[in-house]
This record gives structure tokens, C-alpha cells and sequence, in this order.
């Protein structure tokens, strides 16, 4: 699975990038994401371990597919919400994809305390 993940990073979409531009480093909220996080079989585009939140974007291959909810099951069983955005989504409109996630971040710091 790491080398995998490897490849995702080194590969990532137009939406995977602008959104880590935000979410690196700890920049967003005070919070670590880890890009393309290995949970169970499968891979989560971004990932904070602490909080338990994992967040996929979905590009167009998705609109009519069935094994996302299938994936996000499983991720869930180990423990982590997951938001899922369109690709779209964080190009035309990134204000309100991190108004979202931070949103779910307070939630769960709030879980958590």
C-alpha cells in the first residue's frame, strides 16, 4: 500500500493539489492532514490521524459508481468520518469545501474533549 500511496502523491489531480495547498503543514485550523493515508484496503486522499477525519475527492469516474459508499463504510469501520467533495467542488469553490472541514473539525475536537 505505501508504494501505492507514494504514487498517488507524486500523482495527484488538479483538486488533490490546490486543496493540500491549504491543508499542509498544519496550516488549516491547527490541523495535520497527511496526503493519500492508507486505511484498511483502502487509500484516503487526505487523512488526520488525530481527529479521525478522512477526505476524498471524487472526479467525474465516480458520478455512477457503487463501491464509494462500499469504501466509505469500510474507512468508517475503522474509525474515521469521512467527507467526500467533488472535484469541482474545490475548483470553483474552496472557500466553502474549507468551510465544511473546518466545520467537521470543530465537531470532532469537540467529540474529543
Amino acid at each position: 500500500m505505501t508504494g501505492l500511496a507514494r504514487n498517488l502523491r507524486n500523482n495527484a489531480t488538479e483538486a488533490e493539489r490546490r486543496l493540500w495547498l491549504h491543508l499542509r503543514a498544519s496550516r488549516f485550523e491547527r490541523t495535520k492532514f497527511t496526503r493519500q493515508f492508507p486505511i484498511g484496503d483502502f487509500i484516503a486522499d487526505f487523512a488526520c490521524r488525530s481527529l479521525r477525519l478522512a477526505i476524498e475527492l471524487d472526479g467525474g469516474q465516480h458520478a455512477d459508481s457503487t463501491t464509494d459508499a462500499n469504501r466509505t463504510r469500510i474507512i468508517e469501520a475503522h474509525g474515521y468520518r469521512v467527507l467526500r467533495f467533488w472535484n469541482n467542488e474545490v475548483l470553483e469553490n474552496i472557500n466553502g469545501v474549507l468551510t465544511v472541514i473546518s466545520e467537521k473539525i470543530a465537531i470532532a475536537r469537540n467529540e474529543r474533549a
